[in-house]
């Protein structure tokens, strides 16, 4: 916990947990399966197949647990916002009460998983309330309640709740949770280590060779041959379906607060827009809360500091917060029918699995992935199959938000070519990052605190899109497909998989620029 009040710009869930590191893979390795993505995902995935009897390496690009699973809020639920009566609307009754099985079998294994070995990790039940300060929200929380019923979800809708706040109403699922994240999985770390699978961290996977045996390819010339690969990178590092024209990005915040005022225990998100999620944690012996929402597609939109102080806002007006301690953000990624893509990339055949497109509900997600891709490499009948099928197409929503998101494409695609920066390079401080024009052109520029400037060119490296500065990451995020560079043009999100190119700045004519 910080200290004298000081701020972290960082994950508490990382900075409050210890985790083995693991080398680079150097050489040639064979296993029965790769996983590539060593979140959550992939770790779980790798407990559930060792205890089949596989041998299983997961290959991490950079260290394990610090990408999305790192800056999550860690609720442990099937109440995934306002989804039921929509999903019933598009898919049918049968399909939207699969999903909510789904879901809810993934959270009761993760119970069992915390019972079995005993995990210390803040495990605590919690009801889960999506609420509403807005009339015009009302009617949409009742048909959702509706949903619950016909669903058979235990629930309750209540016309007011003990949020201080205007609230109108509020439709509850009893019996969720939430956890510490990290601290549950260090401990699957530790078993799937001793377990004798193999961990590679600073590996970054290329590309994919799909012969009898699929070869994984990484930048530093190594190979993993594998009788089965499974994608669990966040976004798929193997794309040959197209998964960038059907997934788009997401970032969203988090601000860890202390209360003044009390709170009534529960986990909240309201149902309109900016989001607010709530939730409890103790740091360090205190109760405080997580405040989370303010999502926005990445690389586009207001700066990026302005999420972090909207949350803010609402912590201090809505309960009293006076100190903030924490704040980090996430990037998710999201379906064009909003159930995620999990299962054999191509239909039937197992040689390469998947699992992307959460939506920002990964805890539970993640453990419906890794039970559903366990049981179709072993060939065990798995009921979820078919409704999370990487290979489904749904004409209803689909095809109107793959339209919507690709018009929006070609539209930050067109306005980055012609946007003119505002800046020049000689007017960059310390401590700052933007877009400048060197000599007519477009870059991006970053100088340290200690006066050390990173220039890079700021065309993605994926399609072409033109890079834009978040001021609270420090990072560049491209709006068209969600990849991230840090601020030397390393890749930190895909699906780019080639850094930016970088501009010696000593090699510039300042007086021309």
């Amino acid at each position: 916990m910080p200290n004298n009040g000081e701020e972290r710009l960082s994950s508490y869930w990382i900075d409050s947990t210890k985790l083995p590191s693991f080398q680079a893979l150097e050489n040639d390795i064979n296993v029965d399966i790769a996983i590539v993505g060593g979140g959550i995902t992939g770790i779980t995935t790798a407990y559930l197949l060792i205890k089949e009897g596989f041998h299983v390496a997961v290959i991490e690009a950079s260290t394990i647990l610090n990408g999305t699973t790192g800056h999550t809020t860690a609720k442990i639920t099937a109440q995934h916002s306002l989804i039921y009566d929509e999903f019933i609307q598009h898919f049918g009754e049968d399909n939207a009460r699969l999903y909510y099985e789904a879901n809810k079998e993934a959270a009761e294994q993760i119970a069992e998983i915390i019972n079995l070995h005993g995990i210390d990790c803040d495990f605590k039940k919690e009801d889960a309330y999506v609420y509403t300060n807005s009339n015009d929200k009302v009617q949409s929380l009742k048909k959702e309640y509706d949903a619950y019923k016909r669903l058979g979800i235990d629930c309750e809708y209540l016309d007011n709740i003990s949020l201080d706040g205007n609230i109108k109403g509020a439709v509850v699922m009893k019996n969720q949770a939430q956890f510490h994240p990290l601290h549950y999985l260090s401990h699957l770390v530790n078993y799937i280590k001793e377990s004798g699978a193999e961990i590679y961290e600073q590996s970054v996977a290329t590309h994919l060779d799909i012969g009898d045996k699929p070869i994984i390819h990484l930048r530093n010339g190594a190979k993993v041959t594998a009788n089965h690969v499974i994608s669990a990178s966040h976004f798929p590092f193997h794309d040959n379906r197209g998964y960038f024209a059907r997934l788009h990005p997401e970032r969203s915040y988090v601000v860890a607060a202390k209360p003044e005022k009390t709170f009534p225990g529960g986990m909240y998100i309201n149902a309109e827009k900016p989001k607010r999620s709530i939730r409890s944690v103790t740091i360090d012996g205190e109760d405080l809360l997580l405040f989370s929402g303010d999502g926005h597609k990445t690389g586009q939109g207001e700066p990026e500091k302005k999420h972090y102080e909207a949350l803010e806002k609402f912590a201090k007006e809505e309960f009293g917060a006076k100190e903030i301690l924490y704040r980090w953000s996430a990037q998710d990624l999201v379906t064009e029918d909003r159930i995620p893509f999990i299962g054999c990339n191509n239909e039937g055949d197992k040689r390469v699995l998947v699992a992307t497109g959460f939506r920002k509900w990964g805890m539970t997600t993640s453990m419906v992935a890794a039970q559903l891709m366990r049981d179709i490499l072993i060939g065990k009948k798995n009921r979820y199959e078919e409704l999370y099928s990487p290979s489904r197409f749904k004409a209803d929503p689909g095809i109107k938000t793959i339209v919507k998101e690709n018009v929006n494409v070609a539209a930050n695609l067109i306005s980055g070519k012609l946007d003119s920066p505002d800046k020049e390079l000689k007017d960059i401080k310390e401590g700052e990052g933007a877009v400048v024009s060197i000599k007519g052109g477009r870059a991006g520029a970053y100088k340290t605190k200690d006066g050390e400037l990173f220039v890079v060119d700021t065309t993605c490296t994926h399609m072409g899109c033109e890079i834009n500065w978040n001021s609270a990451d420090q990072t560049w995020d491209c709006p068209c497909h969600g990849s991230r560079f840090s601020v030397e043009g390393e890749v930190i999100e895909g699906p780019a998989e080639r850094p930016l190119k970088r501009i010696d700045p000593n090699s510039i004519d300042y007086t021309t620029s």
